[in-house]
């Protein structure tokens, strides 16, 4: 048997998405920008899915714009925030996303900015009263806390950071790439000025994503061309990815409460059987909580001598999961998001687990009797 547990990475594409897609690969192939009937045919379906994102959150067409995905988006907004809006203090966190970390790291090197972390509890929420310490000392600054934690599971409030950054004057960006199409959003209720999302993160095509900018913004390009997507980012578009991202975000809006209640239902079953089964087991930040994000389960096992060896010893039961962000494959290291919240433990293996729609019960209790059975040759699962 195969598992794949490994959804926040990326997940499958959605076959009712490709399907949507395949006519713009083949037969409807013109440049949008062309102004002749196959440009227009073209143009006419990205102005489509700009209208259905922008219904689905309730904003304007003219607030939406398509991008490769979110780390694009978290420059844009990062630099853009500084260069054409004269933000010169960033406050984020240091379990955000490598992309507003090294970017804001690279903002500071170059002099461009200053930044500042704000203060996490032991589960990686933000203190907010750390946060209106931060804002007050440093008034019209730039603010960039994802919705939720990839690796942890932890969730912010929008609605109160975004009434902190109104009080005093900052823009608010937030990464929502592990929770659009998870949650429903409305944006006209919270006080934010930019958003991004990423397509194969809830089963649509790899390389395009979405960005939310508020009217209220005005900024320039990053990508400079033919002043494509109303001169933010140039270059021709990639229109069966766009195709593919409004086709996968609309399926998950039609079907949000069923895929919620079974995906909910996964996790809460292997965290039960994980209790009763490993001795021990911790779960990380705020992943086994009722208000976590309910796709992203993060688990530290006992102590063992092959604790490094884990993740593999899985692969080669044909469980694919994961040891942090896979932003971060290939490093031999450790998460930054448990080194920042000293989660981090010798001789013990810290995976995440994440789900989607397409994951089955049985699949839940194959990878436990694999984890039991690792566990168990170490002499750390019950007997």
């Amino acid at each position: 048997m195969t598992v794949y547990l490994d959804n926040a990475a990326t997940t499958p594409l959605d076959p009712r998405v490709l399907e949507t897609m395949l006519p713009y690969l083949t037969q409807y192939f013109g440049n949008p920008s062309s102004s002749h009937a196959f440009g227009r045919k073209t143009r006419t379906a990205i102005e489509n899915t700009r209208r259905l994102i922008a219904r689905h959150l309730n904003c304007q067409p003219a607030e939406i714009y398509f991008t490769s995905g979110g780390t694009e988006a978290d420059n844009l907004a990062m630099h853009a925030a500084v260069r054409d809006m004269g933000r010169k203090h960033i406050i984020t966190a240091l379990t955000e996303h490598s992309a507003v970390l090294k970017t804001a790291h690279r903002l500071k090197e170059k002099g461009k900015a200053q930044v500042s972390f704000v203060k996490l509890d032991d589960k990686g929420h933000v203190d907010l009263v750390d946060l209106e310490n931060l804002l007050a000392t440093h008034p019209g600054t730039f603010v960039s806390l994802m919705h939720a934690n990839n690796e942890i599971a932890t969730r912010i409030s929008l609605e109160a950071v975004g009434e902190l950054c109104r009080k005093y004057d900052a823009l608010f960006h937030s990464d929502t790439v592990q929770t659009m199409g998870h949650y429903a959003f409305d944006l006209q209720k919270v006080h934010l000025h930019f958003l991004n999302a990423s397509a194969h993160k809830f089963h649509g095509p790899k390389g395009v994503g979405f960005m939310y900018i508020n009217r209220s913004v005005h900024i320039g390009p990053d990508i400079i061309g033919g002043g494509q997507e109303r001169g933010i980012r140039g270059g021709t578009e990639n229109l069966y990815g766009i195709v593919g991202i409004g086709a996968a975000l609309d399926l998950c809006y039609r079907e949000l409460a069923e895929h919620q209640q079974h995906i909910r239902a996964l996790k809460q079953h292997m965290i039960s059987r994980l209790k009763a089964e490993v001795p021990e087991v911790v779960f990380n930040g705020d992943s086994a909580s009722e208000d976590s994000l309910y796709t992203v389960l993060n688990v530290t096992f006992p102590p063992h001598d092959n604790a490094d060896m884990m993740l593999f010893l899985l692969d080669l039961e044909g469980i694919a999961c994961s040891g942090g962000s896979a932003c971060s494959s290939g490093a031999a290291k450790g998460s930054h998001v448990l080194e920042a919240l000293h989660a981090l433990k010798p001789r013990q293996a810290s995976l995440r687990f994440s789900f989607s729609r397409m994951n089955t019960k049985q699949e839940i209790d194959y990878t436990v009797d694999r984890i039991v059975q690792v566990c168990r040759k170490e002499g750390v699962a019950a007997q």
